[in-house]
């Protein structure tokens, strides 16, 4: 039987509906994502991996959620990851892990902490979560030299402003793209999604 909450989480909706949503969802979320075979963090580790080659510099786990972004981070060998996230029910689940350096919640518009050699925001940003616009403000809070692992999945790819909004900021000169990927996300739905690396001018 399908997970209720995968029917709801791709609508937009408010923040407030979905910090609901996902705190509603935390119990469930590791079995109904890795269910449908969730390959998205492992592939985002991977990538970042490729081209950050020192594993004890500092992560920011951006949405982290119930800390399988964290996991994933953790088993390609990053020592040194902080997670942030909406949801209050997710970081509980995501300190059980013990993966995480540490973990605090983060509201929409609460300045993002700075200083980290790479920000990710893995299965994060699109439809259902992290709208557009917090994208563009990890952008801004990478340090010269720092990297962003992100991914679109195909419901967010669905609305080209997501991927202009990285195109501009290639073509502006902010950002060089190092990494992009189209490949799986949750094959048990048929859904992919696209692995980004870009790097802070």
């Amino acid at each position: 039987m399908s997970d209720p909450y995968f029917d709801k989480v791709y609508k937009a909706r408010t923040d407030e509906e979905t910090r609901d949503l996902y705190d509603a969802w935390a119990k469930t979320y590791d079995a109904a994502v890795e269910g449908e075979g969730y390959a998205t963090p492992r592939r985002c580790a991977e990538a970042l991996l490729a081209f950050m080659p020192d594993t004890t510099a500092p992560i920011l786990d951006f949405g982290c959620g119930t800390g399988l972004s964290g996991l994933a981070l953790r088993l390609a060998g990053f020592t040194t990851i902080d997670g942030v996230d909406l949801s209050p029910g997710m970081l509980e689940l995501a300190q059980e892990r013990q993966t995480y350096r540490n973990l605090s919640r983060i509201g929409t518009d609460d300045p993002l902490p700075e200083g980290y050699a790479a920000i990710a925001a893995i299965g994060v940003i699109g439809a259902g979560a992290a709208p557009l616009n917090a994208l563009e403000r990890l952008f801004d809070a990478l340090d010269a030299g720092a990297m962003c692992v992100f991914s679109f999945n195909d419901h967010t790819l669905e609305d080209p402003e997501f991927q202009a909004l990285v195109d501009r900021r290639i073509a502006d000169g902010s950002l060089t793209r190092l990494f992009q990927e189209h490949g799986p996300h949750l094959p048990g739905k048929n859904i992919a999604s696209t692995v980004y690396v870009v790097e802070k001018k």
